[in-house]
């Protein structure tokens, strides 16, 4: 593996074996703390990130290496012109690896071929977002100690949201999984996750707007927050942005047992005095990212403890 661009790319062997690294990164964090020294990560973030940008920026030092880039694409010469090919060709030779995100799908794939160094997607679009969903998987393990068998609940802005169709994608392979996909019918999953991959391959899914009829049945809820950079239509976005509020008391029916992610950032999709909740598990998640990207980085730069 030479890059991440879809975590289609990654079999479900190799997608284990970053879960182990990381799983013994959390463990023996002084054994991994030195192994990229030398090492150099640039992180060209061509739109608004914290958590992504900052965890690539964390996990990188957390391995003894050092980071260069930028948040903002007006303090790089794309603002002048210059393409993305250029950008990261440029940028391949002060760098090891980039991690690299992008508002126009497809964006990082065309950086791959140019930079002569290891491209990651850190999002592009509404397209993917394959290491939060590494991070998501990550997640769903340690709670859960599998990724099959489980019935996940998605709720929220289904449309457009990137980490939805990756982690879609991604446990689609594994056994015994089940969608129940919970949604306002403008923001439904598009077609194509319905066909190429959910009735392609046989998997159960249901297409449902009701969260409260839904919650009985799930061994994991995926909220999403209806996102204002996706609309096209301020008044579109207005009527749909509170369709889902998760609160206490709709969670009155839910298992003990449940686990309940959101990839963040938080708008009023849950309401903060679920934070007690010890189902609510988003910000563990947070803290996963960091781990499974410092797997990443080493994966793709060879280097080992």
């Amino acid at each position: 593996m030479n890059n991440l661009i879809d975590i289609m790319e990654m079999s479900t062997e190799e997608i284990q074996e970053l879960i182990d690294k990381a799983l013994d990164i959390i463990d023996n964090p002084q054994k991994y703390s030195d192994v990229c020294r030398g090492k150099i990560l640039a992180t060209l973030f061509f739109e608004p990130s914290t958590r992504t940008r900052l965890s690539f920026e964390s996990a990188m030092y957390g391995l003894g290496g050092n980071v260069i880039g930028f948040s903002d694409s007006k303090s790089s010469s794309t603002s002048k012109g210059e393409s993305v090919s250029d950008t990261v060709r440029t940028v391949g030779c002060y760098a090891d690896i980039i991690a690299m995100r992008h508002p126009k799908e497809g964006a990082p794939l065309v950086a791959s071929r140019s930079a002569g160094v290891p491209v990651i997607n850190a999002g592009d679009g509404g397209h993917n977002h394959p290491t939060q969903t590494l991070t998501d998987l990550l997640t769903i393990y340690r709670e859960k100690g599998t990724l099959e068998n489980l019935t996940v609940g998605f709720c929220g802005d289904l449309k457009f949201g990137r980490t939805v169709h990756s982690l879609i994608s991604a446990m689609s392979r594994y056994k015994g999984i089940r969608f129940i996909l919970i949604s306002p019918e403008e923001l439904q999953v598009p077609r194509y996750i319905i066909t190429d991959i959910l009735e392609k391959n046989n998997i159960p899914y249901e297409e449902v707007t009701s969260l409260e009829d839904s919650m009985p049945k799930l061994d994991i809820l995926y909220m999403t927050r209806v996102q204002r950079e996706r609309f096209f239509n301020e008044a579109d976005y207005m009527r749909l942005k509170d369709t889902y509020i998760l609160t206490p008391d709709k969670l009155r029916n839910a298992k003990e047992s449940l686990s309940i992610l959101h990839p963040l950032p938080r708008v009023n999709e849950i309401s903060v005095a679920v934070d007690k909740d010890p189902r609510a598990i988003y910000f563990k998640q947070v803290a996963n990212g960091k781990y499974i990207r410092m797997a990443l980085i080493m994966k793709l730069l060879e280097v080992n403890a």
